[in-house]
């Protein structure tokens, strides 16, 4: 009798340890396990997925942050909006994403924060300006699990203006920075299916 009490109260015990927690965690032991999947994933592939959804980010926030811009001449206003703080579109593509975006200038170049390959890349993007160069996009492999995408403003874009003021030349790069695990479950849930 006591035996089977035990062995009743040990078996209560169990299920109530397996209860809705395990549930919870659904989708995200899901999405773990797609994660550890072994995949061939090619540099070309990255660049081409970090290409695409850094084109389509910058030139939708670009639009976003000139549309607003143009909308208030006060100067903490225009301050906030080129932090990209008070942008929706903005926070909502970080999130979607999982990037960093910013917008960056000249002073950046001496900016330690960033890596030097950034550094170098920023004054490369200075010196196009300076001579009249088109802009064009860069990927940057800064390490192992980090990429950055870069791409300058056209010199007649007025955020340059508004968020470096006066320069001699006009200079503004969009900087976004992708994580590589982030950039393969996007490429998962895009064409790897």
């Amino acid at each position: 009798m006591i035996r089977s009490s035990f062995l009743y109260v040990l078996s209560i015990t169990v299920l109530a340890a397996c209860g809705t927690d395990r549930v919870q965690y659904t989708s995200e032991l899901k999405q773990e396990m797609a994660d550890s999947k072994i995949k061939r994933i090619t540099d070309v592939d990255l660049n081409e997925t970090i290409d695409d959804i850094g084109g389509r980010a910058s030139k939708a926030i670009q639009q976003d942050l000139t549309a607003a811009l143009e909308k208030t001449t006060d100067p903490a206003e225009r301050a906030k909006l080129c932090q990209l703080q008070s942008l929706p579109r903005a926070k909502a593509i970080a999130a979607q994403y999982a990037v960093d975006i910013r917008l960056v200038g000249a002073g950046d170049i001496q900016n330690k924060s960033l890596s030097q390959k950034e550094r170098e890349i920023l004054e490369a993007y200075l010196y196009n300006a300076k001579q009249k160069l088109p802009p064009i996009s860069n990927i940057q492999k800064v390490n192992d699990t980090l990429f950055v995408y870069n791409v300058a403003l056209p010199a007649d874009s007025p955020v340059c203006e508004a968020c470096f003021g006066k320069q001699d030349v006009p200079f503004a790069v969009w900087r976004l920075a992708f994580s590589k695990r982030e950039v393969v479950r996007r490429m998962n849930e895009s064409k790897k299916k």
